[in-house]
């Protein structure tokens, strides 16, 4: 990481922060991806980490860039995608939070986000974690202008086994609905309707449950109400195309029949 701080993280070698996929999706169904990416700006090396660290589950969402693509292909919605590591700023974190930027992730040390300067600091949150959410909270008002409904979907995924005390403790469910504040009834329905397929197991509020830790469904569908369920998929499930379309398949099926079910339609 270069340490002198600068007026500029991200360069003109640099992503966008944010790619919005499917942008004239006609569905009601907003798809979000808060970890969808796992790169790092050029600014700051790879962070001190090998390659192999970004690519697992610390770094970003396993699958959930796939999925989210083929989901807004298959229900024609609209998918706003983060580009860049969590470890870099987690945008599903407050700013208040103290992992937003994390020091130590699932027990490795990030070397490139030790002892940052408060610029340093505040570069992460107004080129990355911003616009990131001003892009979506864009997207929600322009779709409000055109009399659309808006059905926050966060789509994230999570490790088949979590390190406890004394050994990894496996977690025997494929998905789970994330809900806690807000209009909770749309993440009810999906879970209704996850519970009537037969072979899976379904987590409500597992692999564990939404509170204030998260922070972009809170921010853009409680004060309005505006209807949500946060997924989470077990990253075994995501590790190759094949698992992505079947998901894809599946929760474009589902997801409707959760949406009708709230007296909605889906497009």
């Amino acid at each position: 990481m270069n340490s002198t701080a600068s007026l500029s993280l991200l360069g003109t070698e640099d992503a966008a922060t944010v790619t919005t996929i499917n942008p004239k999706g006609a569905s009601s169904f907003l798809l979000i991806g808060d970890h969808a990416g796992n790169v790092v700006p050029k600014a700051l090396g790879s962070l001190g980490l090998d390659d192999a660290e970004l690519s697992r589950h610390i770094g970003w969402d396993i699958g959930i860039g796939e999925l989210g693509a083929l989901l807004a292909e298959r229900l024609d919605a609209v998918f706003i995608r983060q580009t860049y590591s969590r470890l870099v700023i987690d945008c599903n974190r407050s700013p208040s939070q103290p992992d937003v930027i994390a020091a130590v992730s699932d027990a490795t040390v990030i070397p490139g986000n030790t002892a940052l300067s408060e610029t340093d600091r505040a570069s992460r949150f107004a080129e990355i974690h911003e616009p990131y959410h001003a892009a979506i909270a864009a997207e929600i008002a322009r779709r409000d202008a055109a009399g659309m409904p808006t059905l926050i979907v966060a789509l994230h995924s999570f490790t088949p086994a979590m390190k406890g005390a004394l050994r990894d403790q496996d977690r025997p469910w494929h998905i789970g609905i994330l809900h806690d504040g807000g209009d909770t009834t749309f993440a009810h329905a999906l879970l209704d309707v996850l519970s009537d397929e037969p072979d899976l197991v379904v987590g409500d509020n597992e692999p564990y449950r939404m509170d204030l830790i998260d922070y972009t469904i809170p921010r853009h569908a409680y004060p309005e109400r505006r209807l949500y369920a946060e997924i989470e998929v077990r990253q075994d499930l995501l590790g190759d195309a094949a698992g992505c379309e079947a998901w894809a398949n599946r929760l474009a099926r589902l997801l409707p029949t959760a949406a009708t079910a709230c007296g909605l339609e889906p497009d």
